[in-house]
């Protein structure tokens, strides 16, 4: 197809006609916040949590974009539209604008400059052996530290995660684990984690600090519904990870995979655990129900 489409400042344009500021803060100091997610029969899963996370964030880090719940929405579906996608990896990005309007000291502006960016491209296949036959994670050199105001939120600093993750890639694994500065497990670099320990699934708690990724709170409901016994609010430590029976990682994109190794240490059997099936397959038909649409039916 022709150049793809984005949403930029209220406006559908081509990508190659798309500018932002030489100013802006996200550009100069990384204040940006975003969130990606998955289109699936051309339906966002959970759009109206994607956003009101990253709204939620944009407020907690002082940032006056002037977006809202409803022009975002409607600018998502625009996007997904303009380049003909069903099956789209989505993302929304929001800056405060140009330094020079944005007020560093959070004082309230009359008229709020920020930079807000949507876009979308073709999801593509993902590796069937990333569900099949699970994958291998590294343990990060990087340490999370709680009161990192960053932490456990959704910003564009995501430099050290591409950097443990590069890391990974050269141990032959393909994510990091992070712990925490006193030892505790918190989440991939860009996924949440979780342990089976005989019939409990354990995920670490919000305050480790992790980020409230929308899968992870879908692998929570539906242990709940199934009767599934379902922890998080018990901090993890390296003992609990190599003691777990089964590891599984959930993000937007890529969904619920299973980890079979943890660089050495081999998993339960060092397949993907009976568990983990049940609740891929589980999380499967949630994403199918959810994102089910009329014939030629809207996108959002």
């Amino acid at each position: 197809m022709s150049e793809r489409f984005v949403h930029l400042n209220g406006r559908l344009v081509r990508a190659g006609e798309a500018r932002i500021s030489a100013g802006d803060a996200g550009l100069l100091h990384g204040a940006s916040t975003f969130t990606t997610m998955r289109a699936h029969n051309g339906v966002v899963f959970r759009l109206d949590r994607h956003i009101r996370r990253l709204l939620d964030t944009a407020d907690f880090l002082g940032f006056q974009t002037g977006a809202d719940p409803a022009t975002l929405t409607a600018a998502t579906g625009a996007v997904l539209e303009a380049n003909a996608l069903r099956e789209a990896r989505v993302r929304v990005t929001l800056t405060p604008g140009p330094v020079g309007s944005w007020r560093e000291d959070n004082a309230p502006s009359s008229k709020p400059t920020g930079t807000a960016l949507i876009t979308a491209e073709d999801l593509g296949t993902l590796p069937h052996w990333w569900y099949e036959e699970g994958l291998t994670v590294a343990v990060a050199s990087f340490k999370q530290r709680r009161g990192d105001p960053t932490a456990g939120v959704k910003t564009g600093c995501y430099l050290p995660r591409i950097l443990a993750r590069q890391e990974a890639g050269a141990k032959g694994a393909a994510e990091a684990l992070w712990f925490t500065t006193d030892n505790r497990l918190a989440e991939a670099c860009f996924c949440n984690v979780f342990l089976v320990a005989g019939e409990t699934v354990r995920t670490p708690p919000r305050d480790t600090p992790v980020l409230p990724g929308v899968v992870r709170e879908a692998v929570g409901e539906i242990c709940r519904h199934r009767g599934i016994e379902y922890d998080d609010n018990t901090s993890l430590t390296v003992e609990d990870m190599l003691a777990a029976e089964e590891m599984f990682l959930t993000s937007s994109v890529s969904g619920l995979r299973p980890v079979v190794r943890v660089e050495q240490h081999v998993v339960g059997d060092g397949k993907p655990g009976q568990m983990t099936r049940i609740i891929a397959s589980a999380y499967g038909a949630l994403l199918d129900g959810e994102c089910a649409t009329p014939e030629g039916g809207a996108t959002t």
